[in-house]
């Protein structure tokens, strides 16, 4: 018989991303044949590797080409705009999606199958003779924490959704409606991660990294709290205490189990992974799928590589698929080590950064500090060289010296090295680069922390919100690196210069570290100050000063991280936040060197719920289409 991998231990595929850098037990699945789905209850050791078939899913693997970058960047940070865009991929900034996005379809229909994996999993659980309790416990701690983490990636992305129950698959169960209610919709989930959290213990099974945890399902379990205040307002004072319970119970675990990284920087490290701040997380690396431009090329659509690819400046070898905007960048306080942690921008010219009043920065000016390489064309001296001729017929030096690049549109000069950080985007990562890794978070201990802030500010305890913001941001200015030691994280980049010749090293970690301590602004006299300051229209927030301080720092901690857009959601964030910073505005004539992003659509908050796919709405006649999208409303 032919031999493959049980399809419920998926072992290269469902564990590449489930293991830390340091500890590859994870990876050492037995390969079988082609078994019965039965087979996986039959000792406690097959049930564990029973949950590998629903880890699968929270991967970028064949199992989806795209997987944890779209469309979790169209839907977690694009209507934002603080990330944005060019080609077709613009309809996710304009509000001009529809049912027929691919991508949109491609999650649903991702989410939906490692439901259904789960579903099948617990009713075979519930069911298995041969597991012993203590093993039973465990898998349907994680077995639920998986299941309520994609439907919450549903819910938060499409409002009402089918609730297919523990047994039921869209086989069994071909035509369900959308649950009738927010209520029930949240309850189900919110009783999913309660579960959890009561079965799973804090630190990982058998130490690898990568599995759902207590301190995992108590996150989500809040997040789903909050989420459900926001739909059902009646029930929003209980919802916000319990959610404030939840965040509290891992905030009593710091020190031991979870805290924040000493700086900022150093979570996107390839040394840097699963420390104490990462709560929840996906790695993407090579696995066992070498890159390819031929018939393969969508198993790895999404890899390591072309996630550097997708972000990186097109001058330096990237596609330029994702940027980070003006408006964004200047939305820091002078001395915020976030800021240069998380991009690098054009070498836009000074006088122009002044004019608009936008700080230059020292560390990311035209280059990026982690690989040590100017943006734009370069000579032999590594400076940047070659000027272009604009559409104007004037000559402007590289096009990273604008404040906005064209390639082909225009897009900001500025690129995430939260991503674009551990090898070059250029053909030379086709060697040993390709097994650089990237990360990309879903919860970190500062989710927590501004999480609990703002249920505190909620629950009448408004000096415990600032308090936890200021302890952000005390991290943020860099506090906590003085007189740290940050040797370890030399040596990947070390070996990145090598290979690609650039005779240098690091000897010192570029970005966010202080030889002593300084004063860092406080939460409330800063955003209380911004909240009453009109912006360049004369818009001023008609938000609380704790939600847009609350919101403002979950900008500057969360910048392409897919959390951020369905977090400012369930705040009531969102629309303040863009007619604020991104109020209606053509940009002028000569756009290429103007900062500002030009919003030219009225702000739509009832399409924050994307429209159910038009092929699901084929397929099951019960769902209905989401009033924005239906043309009526509620």
């Amino acid at each position: 018989m032919k031999k493959a991998i049980k399809y419920f231990a998926l072992a290269s595929l469902g564990c590449v991303a489930l293991t830390s850098c340091d500890n590859d037990k994870f990876l050492d699945v037995t390969q079988y044949d082609i078994l019965s789905i039965d087979a996986q209850f039959e000792s406690d050791d097959n049930a564990r590797l029973g949950l590998n078939g629903i880890y699968a899913y929270n991967n970028i693997s064949k199992e989806d080409e795209s997987w944890g970058y779209k469309p979790n960047l169209f839907t977690g940070t694009h209507p934002t705009m603080d990330t944005q865009c060019t080609g077709w991929d613009v309809r996710f900034l304009d509000q001009t999606w529809d049912a027929n996005v691919g991508e949109l379809g491609d999650g649903w229909s991702h989410a939906y199958t490692a439901i259904a994996r789960a579903n099948l999993y617990l009713a075979g659980l519930e069911e298995a003779e041969n597991v012993s309790a203590e093993a039973k416990a465990f898998c349907e701690g994680e077995a639920r924490a998986l299941r309520g983490y994609f439907y919450t990636w549903l819910a938060t992305t499409f409002g009402r959704v089918p609730m297919l129950a523990t047994g039921e698959d869209f086989s069994n169960t071909p035509e369900k409606a959308a649950a009738e209610t927010y209520e029930e919709m949240w309850d189900f989930i919110i009783e999913d991660f309660q579960k959890a959290s009561e079965l799973l213990a804090w630190k990982p099974y058998n130490d690898q990294y990568g599995r759902c945890t207590k301190g995992m399902a108590l996150a989500y379990l809040a997040d789903a709290y909050m989420w459900k205040a926001y739909r059902v307002p009646s029930a929003a004072a209980d919802c916000y205490a319990k959610a404030k319970t939840a965040l509290k119970s891992i905030i009593d675990q710091e020190g031991t189990i979870y805290e924040l990284a000493s700086n900022f920087a150093t979570n996107w490290d390839p040394a840097g992974f699963w420390n104490k701040e990462c709560i929840w997380a996906m790695v993407s690396d090579e696995g066992n799928e070498w890159s390819s431009w031929g018939g393969d090329r969508t198993i790895t659509f999404a890899n390591s590589n072309m996630l550097k690819w997708f972000c990186a400046c097109p001058e330096n070898g990237g596609w330029g698929a994702q940027y980070l905007s003006w408006e964004w960048y200047a939305s820091y306080e002078s001395g915020d080590t976030r800021r240069d942690a998380s991009c690098a921008t054009g070498a836009v010219p000074e006088a122009d950064l002044a004019k608009y009043g936008i700080e230059k920065s020292d560390v990311v000016w035209g280059y990026n500090p982690y690989l040590k390489d100017s943006l734009g064309v370069k000579d032999a001296d590594g400076k940047v060289v070659k000027p272009f001729v604009n559409a104007e017929g004037a000559t402007a030096g590289t096009q990273t010296m604008q404040f906005h690049f064209s390639n082909g549109e225009f897009a900001p000069a500025i690129w995430t090295t939260k991503m674009w950080r551990s090898a070059f985007a250029d053909g030379n990562s086709w060697g040993t680069q390709m097994w650089a890794p990237t990360i990309i978070y879903a919860k970190r201990y500062a989710n927590v922390l501004i999480d609990y802030a703002e249920c505190c500010f909620r629950t009448g305890e408004e000096a415990k919100g600032w308090d936890a913001l200021d302890k952000i941001r005390n991290r943020a200015w860099g506090n906590l690196t003085v007189g740290q030691d940050y040797s370890k994280y030399f040596s990947h980049y070390n070996i990145v210069y090598s290979a690609n010749d650039k005779k240098t090293t690091m000897t010192e970690y570029p970005v966010g570290v202080l030889t002593a301590t300084v004063t860092v602004p406080s939460a409330k006299d800063y955003y209380t100050a911004l909240q009453a300051k009109p912006n360049r229209v004369g818009y001023k927030h008609t938000s609380e000063a704790w939600k847009v301080a609350v919101n403002e720092e979950r900008r500057k901690e969360f910048s392409s991280e897919w959390c951020l857009c369905p977090d400012m959601i369930r705040s009531g964030y969102i629309e303040d936040h863009i007619n604020y910073n991104y109020p209606k505005d053509d940009g002028g004539s000569d756009y290429a060197n103007y900062p500002w992003s030009k919003r030219t659509f009225d702000f739509d908050i009832n399409k924050m719920d994307m429209p159910i796919p038009a092929i699901e709405l084929l397929k099951n006649s019960l769902l209905k289409q989401n009033p924005a999208y239906a043309g009526t409303s509620e």
